[in-house]
């Protein structure tokens, strides 16, 4: 399906709410509270509400998202209430990996490559708690743990309590933070292999795509207070398992710990991991030109909806925004012909002279203007 119509008419941001089903969390915004119109927030009781129909594993289910911010006064902040429906039941926003899946590629996606480890982290915590709901039970877990630890750190630095009560949140912490860099580790393994692939495809076989885990405690990494150090090349970390991690984890921990207490903040673990995206050995981050940027980020969208159908057995939807603007006319056949595979994508796009003749022929057109879409000639059929 071809979404066609005029800058700020509304393309990316349905593209954005059919993305938000799949967790229920921006992926951009910095909080729920900015996908609540501004001007609803001028009322007593703001809310925003999003419903779809979505058929995932041979069934049709229905999703609903509440966002609604309850007044507490004006000397007390207000309160966020998120509430997710599936099937008009209340169920965790967890529960949404099990109904919906999707893809989605953005412009600002390049910052995926070009900008901070966070937003590398996001990517990968994003897909893999689609993939695996206990990843992303793990990960809300462990956001939770790390915030206590760092709270304790700073009591310990102003020397208020015993340096033995790290000892719980050390534990808990590296218990669900195993999980996460296991789940990485795997994950990584698998994308590289199928982004390798297609790369090899889009960039006519000039360039060989990797991706490369730097997680910021390397199970791999000898025990020996060398903890945190990058290992040179690409390591191989998937045969190790959640145990060993657990445990190197721990005593790197033990190691690290009069440092943390005189900085007052966890300095290892998975809330520092980084990804490096390489076209043939090349680190594009600080290398790439922005075409092989794009393109090396394009294979990673497509790597990921086939992981994703390999994880979970069925196709995620994939949503693409203006994703032939930078590419030139063999590149952009070559992406057109690789997308025909998907059972379902939806590209978005202001000019449709950019979609060779044949895809629009295979395509369902629609156009969208402020907000409202309707098929392509419908109002001009009477």
């Amino acid at each position: 399906m071809i979404l066609v119509g005029a800058n700020a008419q509304g393309k990316t941001s349905l593209l954005e709410a059919i993305f938000y089903l799949t967790g229920a969390s921006p992926f951009y915004a910095t909080s729920d509270k900015q996908l609540i119109n501004f001007l609803s927030l001028e009322q007593d009781q703001p809310f925003a509400r999003l419903a779809a129909e979505v058929e995932a594993h041979g069934r049709i289910q229905r999703i609903e998202i509440r966002l609604s911010i309850e007044r507490n006064g004006s000397n007390s902040y207000d309160r966020l209430r998120k509430e997710v429906l599936i099937n008009g039941l209340n169920r965790r926003v967890r529960d949404l990996a099990h109904s919906f899946n999707a893809v989605m590629f953005l412009p600002r996606d390049m910052e995926i490559i070009e900008g901070s480890p966070g937003n590398r982290r996001r990517f990968l915590d994003a897909s893999l708690s689609q993939a695996d709901p206990a990843y992303g039970e793990a990960l809300a877990e462990y956001g939770k743990v790390l915030t206590q630890r760092n709270a304790l750190l700073k009591q310990l630095q102003e020397r208020r309590t015993a340096a033995e009560e790290l000892d719980f949140w050390d534990e808990q912490l590296c218990e669900h933070g195993s999980i996460l860099i296991r789940g990485r580790a795997l994950a990584l393994g698998e994308l590289s292999q199928q982004a390798a692939h297609i790369h090899n495809e889009l960039s006519q076989s000039r360039e060989s795509l990797q991706l490369d885990y730097q997680p910021a405690f390397d199970p791999a990494a000898p025990a020996d207070g060398q903890i945190g150090l990058p290992l040179e090349g690409i390591v191989d970390r998937t045969g190790i398992s959640r145990e060993q991690i657990r445990l190197g984890m721990q005593q790197a921990l033990r190691i690290q710990r009069r440092e943390e207490i005189g900085r007052g903040v966890t300095v290892i673990g998975p809330h520092r991991d980084d990804l490096r995206l390489l076209a043939n050995g090349i680190d594009l981050r600080q290398y790439g030109s922005r075409g092989q940027n794009r393109t090396a980020m394009l294979s990673v969208k497509l790597a990921e909806v086939n992981w994703l159908r390999d994880r979970t057995g069925d196709w995620p939807i994939l949503l693409l925004d203006e994703v032939l603007a930078e590419l030139d006319v063999q590149r952009r056949d070559d992406l057109l012909n690789r997308i025909g595979d998907v059972r379902q994508v939806l590209l978005t796009a202001s000019d449709l002279s950019m979609f060779s003749e044949a895809f629009r022929q295979s395509a369902s057109i629609w156009r969208i203007e402020a907000g409202t879409f309707q098929p392509q000639g419908a109002d001009s059929a009477g």
